[in-house]
């Protein structure tokens, strides 16, 4: 671990993260969505930490996905299904598909079955099977512990989520499931009625917040460091990086990160982004390129090359600033980095 950026994570953040909304979400048992390598953190390290806090339920999108987690033991559902290509790897156990399609459901079913889970479209029209096949005979035989759905706009006050919502109830007592699920982190953050037997965060485990309700509620998780790899002065007239952006108007103390977009500090941030010193403010100047950042020191005379800042990046803030969604400014932190775990 030697990288000249990090991602100082919060372990203890990400726990009472889980703890609150399951806390919200009364009775139902509170899962966690941990695909795209758990939103950018780190899989392995966040299932871990999540099973030892007392979850029983994560969810990723892929085989792959799962078959990384493998060797921890824990209960593991692939959110796409389960394609022909798929099925060697799923016939070894270490995780179920959440069947998708009828041709998902007959190529379960004609491998012999097992353990699995059945997404419904209630209105989103992305995955799932009609709310028909869940009545009907298409799934008999299927031993499915989870029937789930998901929201198409959760995160706004549409009238869509009560649609869905009513869709969703109608289907009690019309499945052989053990249990319901419908919300992801915005929907818990509606209330529990979305709640059913099960919920399935993902953004809000890792400090998003996806509605207004869970400001507050949850924490940072993430933090980006990077180290100076050279500390230069501009005087007046001198510009800084691609296509001149920024303009020196006086003096001016300059420090050079090793960030850029292919680490997912992306151009959007160039002339709005910070890093900060202790109490210090550090702006952005001029265009974030692929590898390199430049920030105005002048408020902390004490740095200098090798020495490391953090950047700012709550999410919602973040998103604000860059034009980037939370769920983007997270699963697009790059490989470069080193994930140091505290707390």
């Amino acid at each position: 671990m030697n990288a000249p950026h990090r991602l100082r994570l919060d372990s203890a953040a990400l726990v009472t993260n889980w703890r609150a909304l399951a806390a919200l979400s009364g009775p139902a048992a509170c899962g966690a969505a941990i695909k795209a390598d758990g939103y950018g953190l780190g899989a392995v390290e966040v299932a871990r930490r999540l099973a030892h806090a007392g979850c029983h339920d994560f969810f990723v999108a892929t085989w792959a996905e799962a078959e990384a987690l493998a060797p921890l033991g824990l209960p593991v559902a692939v959110l796409h299904g389960v394609r022909e290509e798929d099925m060697a790897a799923a016939r070894e156990g270490f995780a179920w598909p959440v069947l998708n399609t009828e041709l998902q459901v007959a190529r379960w079913r004609a491998a012999g079955g097992g353990r699995c889970d059945v997404m419904v479209d209630t209105g989103m029209s992305r995955l799932g099977v009609s709310a028909a096949a869940v009545s009907d005979s298409t799934l008999d035989g299927l031993e499915i512990g989870t029937l789930m759905s998901h929201l198409a706009s959760a995160d706004e006050d549409s009238p869509l989520n009560a649609r869905q919502l009513a869709a969703f109830t109608a289907l009690k007592g019309h499945h052989s499931a053990k249990r319901m699920s419908l919300a992801n982190s915005a929907a818990i953050g509606i209330g529990r009625d979305y709640a059913f037997d099960l919920v399935r965060p993902g953004l809000a485990l890792y400090g998003g917040v996806p509605r207004a309700e869970l400001a507050g509620t949850v924490r940072q998780v993430v933090t980006p460091e990077a180290q100076i790899l050279q500390r230069r002065r501009l005087q007046p007239g001198d510009v800084i990086g691609y296509n001149a952006l920024f303009t020196a108007e006086r003096p001016t103390e300059v420090a050079i990160l090793n960030l850029g977009y292919a680490d997912g500090y992306w151009r959007g941030f160039s002339q709005r982004g910070a890093a900060r010193h202790g109490d210090a403010r550090l702006p952005v100047l001029g265009r974030v390129s692929m590898d390199l950042t430049a920030i105005a020191v002048d408020a902390a005379p004490d740095l200098a090359e090798g020495d490391w800042v953090a950047i700012d990046y709550a999410l919602p803030e973040a998103a604000a600033l860059s034009g980037m969604s939370q769920y983007e400014l997270l699963t697009g932190l790059g490989k470069r980095f080193d994930r140091v775990w505290v707390g």
